[in-house]
């Protein structure tokens, strides 16, 4: 199986999206979903080099929501 590195996204309260990896010091934001992927590519090509790089980014979307009992 590829290796691949996954990312929590949450939408900020004040507009935009964050990107944090999952057992790695990777963070990015964004103004836009769209850009958000690039910017995740991009920080990842940072933080690896040669074999060590994934070869697979799986976005997972988090969302809380709070619901009243």
């Amino acid at each position: 199986m590829d290796k691949e590195i996954v990312f929590l996204i949450e939408e900020c309260p004040e507009g935009g999206y964050v990107a944090s990896a999952v057992g790695h010091c990777i963070c990015t934001q964004a103004d836009s979903f769209a850009e958000l992927k690039e910017m995740v590519r991009d920080a990842t090509q940072c933080h690896f080099e040669g074999e060590d790089m994934p070869r697979l980014i799986r976005l997972r979307v988090v969302k809380d929501e709070i619901i009243p009992v």
